[in-house]
């Protein structure tokens, strides 16, 4: 037998079926004893009857003036005479007997006190110097229905008590593990990001070390991830200035030389440090995604965010470049815009980076809050768009990208209780590329006059 891996279910399994045997083993050593005073009382009650009508019976025996017949009792009314009784003489004769004795079940007289044949239980007993003979016969069966009757009576009521008792194991388990199960909700509804200490009110003593410790290794995780996070944006935030400082220089030394290997160089060396100022954007971002607020307790309307950073990145890009699609209604949200606007401007300059470069990028924002970014390009293998939200992950390994901009985005939904989809190719198409998001709304839009 295989026991359930819920602690609730086999505990209440093995209360439950420890209860039971104690109570049929109780039950069975009761019917023991039950039955062994039972039959106790018997043999009193047969003794106390033969007791009893002996001297009657030698009293009628020797009123009889010398009629040693036989004289049976006659009965009052019917009734099943679970005793009978035969009163005979030293020589055997039957002077007496029971209305429904059968004299065939009676064997000869040897001595007073219990005997036992195969259907019956006997007493025997003697008066006037052993000439007056009395056996008292009570059938075994009758004791043997006794027995049952009084097993029943025992067994059945545990037929309700044991499932009753049950439910009631069931129940105090249950009541007594509220805690307990309160600890593991509130880790089930934990995300993988969230490292506060769990509460441990009510939790037994066999639980609370547990809890006390999980909450210890997630302080010194929580010390460690932020140790981490606060290293990346103030190394990053640090750099920035140096590394506008290096391009400035660069620029000028570009500008004053006239050898033209030296511009060619200067030029690499620009675009070197464009590229490492473009990594310490994503890495502030990155750092602003995982450790700052992202919901805040007023509503906007995210069309103006997009509409921004739509406009801020087609500065020097052919028109129709990027296709911006917004609802004629707002659509309010309590999503931080600075966060909207982060996720807006990687998608779309990830949709620069690695689109169909003589193909418009679509971006859409719908009423019900689905953000799409959409562009052309050759299909991407699964295994491929399985790995892109991984930090410093690229589609293409000849891409100066920094790897970071679907990986910050998928921080972002996922502390927002959202989901980064990637497909490729969309719905609807033979190729290219599809972000899509889906962002919280808090009221109802409402169409603009």
């Amino acid at each position: 037998m295989r026991l359930p891996s819920s602690l609730q279910a086999r505990l209440g399994l093995s209360l439950g079926i420890i209860l039971t045997l104690m109570w049929l083993a109780a039950a069975t050593v009761t019917a023991f004893i039950v039955r062994k005073e039972m039959s106790e009382v018997f043999d009193s009650t047969l003794q106390e009857t033969a007791q009893r009508i002996l001297p009657l019976a030698v009293m009628d025996i020797v009123n009889r003036d010398g009629n040693n017949a036989t004289q049976r009792l006659a009965s009052l009314r019917d009734h099943e005479e679970f005793f009978t009784y035969i009163v005979r003489d030293a020589e055997g004769r039957i002077l007496l007997q029971s209305h429904a004795a059968d004299p065939a079940i009676f064997p000869d007289y040897a001595e007073r006190g219990f005997s036992q044949t195969a259907t019956h239980r006997l007493y025997s007993d003697a008066a006037l110097q052993d000439t007056i003979r009395i056996t008292v016969a009570e059938p075994l069966s009758h004791r043997a229905q006794v027995a049952r009757e009084i097993a029943l009576g025992l067994g059945l009521p545990l037929l309700i008590v044991i499932p009753l008792a049950f439910v009631a194991v069931v129940l105090a388990v249950r009541a007594n593990l509220g805690s307990l199960r309160r600890f593991r909700s509130n880790l089930e509804a934990r995300n993988a990001r969230d490292l506060t200490p769990i509460p441990t009110e009510g939790l037994q003593a066999e639980i609370a070390p547990v809890a006390t410790t999980l909450n210890n290794l997630l302080g010194r995780l929580r010390e460690g991830i932020e140790a981490e996070r606060n290293f990346a944006s103030n190394a990053a935030h640090e750099l920035r200035t140096p590394l506008a400082g290096a391009i400035a220089q660069t620029q000028r030394l570009s500008a004053e030389t006239t050898d033209f290997a030296a511009k060619a160089r200067a030029g690499e060396i620009e675009a070197t440090l464009k590229r490492l100022t473009r990594l310490a954007e994503r890495l502030l971002q990155l750092a602003r995604a995982e450790g700052g607020p992202l919901r805040l307790d007023r509503p906007s309307d995210l069309r103006v965010t997009a509409r921004i950073v739509v406009e801020d990145l087609a500065r020097g890009l052919d028109p129709g470049r990027i296709v911006l699609e917004l609802p004629q209604t707002p659509v309010n949200s309590d999503f931080d815009p600075d966060a909207f606007g982060i996720v807006c401007r990687n998608l779309v300059e990830n949709a620069l980076k690695h689109g169909a470069p003589d193909q418009p990028i679509s971006v859409r924002l719908t009423e019900d809050g689905i953000f799409t970014v959409t562009n052309a390009g050759p299909v991407l293998p699964r295994e491929t768009l399985a790995r892109l939200t991984a930090r410093f992950e690229r589609a293409d390994s000849k891409n100066d990208g920094s790897g970071l901009g679907l990986a910050i985005v998928a921080v972002i939904a996922e502390r927002i209780g959202s989901s980064l989809t990637l497909s490729s190719p969309p719905a609807g198409k033979k190729s290219g590329f599809e972000a899509r998001m889906s962002l919280p709304l808090t009221t109802p839009t409402a169409k603009l006059s």
